[in-house]
């Protein structure tokens, strides 16, 4: 009974969007080369550790695209933690959602969970900062 209820809340996952300023990052040079990008620019890049199973991180997803179009000073990345086991690991991520806000090759900030207004105050909190 509780699925059939979570099903009716949670939206559908979303097919990767050509349209969108969300990079996903389905391999692991894609994401290293947007970690570099990132990290040479000085640019705040927000990294979404996300599941297709994971309802919360399907509930987030339209919330962490706006965000997106919005901060285009920022590099936002999606990264499904089934297939990116290891980049996970490396960033010690326990639950999903996870965000992780790095800047200048650290990591800054995070969010853990559906938080969208927490995840937005940090983004425009470190994405004009210089200092960190």
């Amino acid at each position: 009974m509780g699925s059939f209820f979570s099903t009716m809340f949670t939206p559908p996952p979303a097919a990767d969007d050509p349209n969108s300023a969300v990079v996903a990052a389905h391999s692991k040079s894609t994401y290293d080369e947007q970690w570099e990008a990132a990290k040479s620019s000085g640019k705040l890049m927000v990294i979404d550790f996300s599941a297709s199973w994971c309802g919360p991180c399907r509930f987030i997803e339209p919330a962490f695209k706006e965000m997106a179009s919005r901060y285009t000073d920022v590099v936002f990345v999606k990264i499904d933690v089934d297939e990116l086991a290891d980049v996970a690991r490396t960033w010690k991520v326990e639950a999903m959602p996870t965000f992780v806000l790095a800047k200048g090759g650290k990591e800054v900030s995070r969010v853990v969970g559906a938080k969208k207004d927490e995840l937005e105050r940090k983004i425009g909190m470190f994405r004009s900062s210089s200092s960190y």
